[in-house]
């Protein structure tokens, strides 16, 4: 079992807010850097592998003991009995009735499976988690004053001066399983082109008290930092879901096509298994993701909860506009322009052009199909006649 034992996270935020022209972001992400003065800048540096992205804002659990993956395999939506030391995945925590509740970066060690979270979702977690042991060989431990977490494109986390800690052995770097449909998994998005094929992103755990050395080789220029500005950017346009923002209390997996990699659809079962089921083979989710671009003429960028809307057309009526939907992440791309990732009612046509009421104004907005309005009913069980009716006799 790991120590925490470490300095407590300051008040003021990460030392890396120290950095000249560093603007701290807002919200669920206060403490840490939006950007450093140069979002697009930023962007470019972040794909190509060259920067990092502070993160220690995030949460860190750890749950040691024997039956810690049966456990956590017994509960959530990704089969994780044979997770092997160093290998990464994500799973979900869902209610009874199949809504999303906790998603999940998820990596073992050999002694310990590593939980990387939200962090304001780290108490109700661990609150849950410890409620949910009853007489199993496992410990839940909040490590957040530990470690933290920080993120980069690199393919080689110490080219960018990022070195793991490894409490029991195995460096604690987390590989996004998002670039390939995960086993067991399931794409519900028809491109063949998937963006996320380029999504390389990892996310390694460092001793906290190494964020100050993290700060200085930044501001001696051996390191570059990017911003949340710039990760969300390239996340967005990964069309790869963030829970804390692209979820709400009505979000099932389907619709954020997170069967892709957070869902193993022949596990044994788990809470919630059977709405992923029902839906997936015999159903459609309500809702599914949409990436936008908007028209940025009117120089306003929609954020998290903007309406989205559609024209109804009828016959001999002039258009009605209703809403349909939500913003949930919007940023600036550095090559695609204002972007965001919404959620609308699967009914709506996937060519259907969209407007986006934000501050009082009508943003075009153009669609990118994610998940298409054909998601789920994969199993093609014919319907059945409506009762009473009767086919006609020769």
């Amino acid at each position: 079992m790991t120590s925490t034992a470490e300095p407590i996270v300051s008040a003021a935020g990460s030392p890396l807010l120290e950095l000249d022209g560093a603007v701290q972001a807002q919200g669920i992400d206060a403490g840490v850097a939006a950007h450093y003065g140069s979002p697009n800048t930023e962007q470019r540096r972040l794909l190509a592998g060259q920067a990092v992205v502070d993160l220690s804002h995030r949460g860190v659990l750890s749950i040691s003991g024997a039956d810690r993956l049966t456990w956590l395999n017994s509960m959530s939506s990704q089969e994780l009995r044979g997770l092997t030391p160093g290998q990464s995945t994500e799973t979900l925590l869902l209610d009874p009735t199949g809504h999303l509740e906790y998603a999940i970066a998820l990596l073992d060690d050999g002694v310990e499976t590593w939980l990387l979270i939200e962090a304001a979702e780290l108490p109700g977690l661990h609150a849950w988690l410890d409620r949910m042991r009853f007489t199993l060989r496992v410990q839940v431990v909040d490590h957040t004053l530990a470690y933290a977490t920080v993120g980069t494109m690199a393919a080689d986390p110490t080219a960018v001066a990022l070195s793991a800690a490894a409490p029991n052995g195995v460096p604690l770097v987390w590989h996004d399983p998002w670039t390939e449909v995960a086993p067991g998994g399931w794409q519900y998005a028809a491109n063949t082109a998937h963006p996320a094929a380029t999504w390389r992103w990892t996310e390694v755990l460092i001793t906290r008290s190494a964020l100050p050395a993290l700060r200085d080789a930044v501001s001696a220029g051996t390191v570059t930092a990017a911003g949340l500005l710039a990760l969300e950017a390239l996340r967005i346009a990964a069309w790869r879901p963030r829970g804390a923002l692209d979820a709400d209390d009505r979000t099932i997996p389907h619709e954020l096509d997170w069967l892709r990699t957070a869902v193993h659809l022949n596990k044994g079962c788990y809470r919630g298994q059977e709405t992923v089921a029902k839906v997936h083979n015999l159903g459609h989710p309500p809702r599914r993701l949409v990436l936008l671009h908007l028209d940025g003429s009117e120089s306003v960028l929609p954020v998290h909860g903007d309406e989205v809307q559609g024209d109804r057309f009828v016959a001999n009526s002039e258009p009605e506009r209703r809403t349909v939907g939500t913003i949930t992440s919007s940023a600036i791309h550095y090559e695609l322009g204002p972007i965001a990732l919404a959620v609308i009612k699967r009914t709506v046509p996937g060519t259907v052009t969209l407007h986006v009421l934000s501050q009082g104004i009508s943003i075009t907005a153009s669609q990118e199909v994610i998940v298409p309005e054909s998601a789920g009913s994969v199993a093609e069980v014919p319907r059945l006649p409506r009762l009473g009716v009767r086919a006609p006799r020769g």
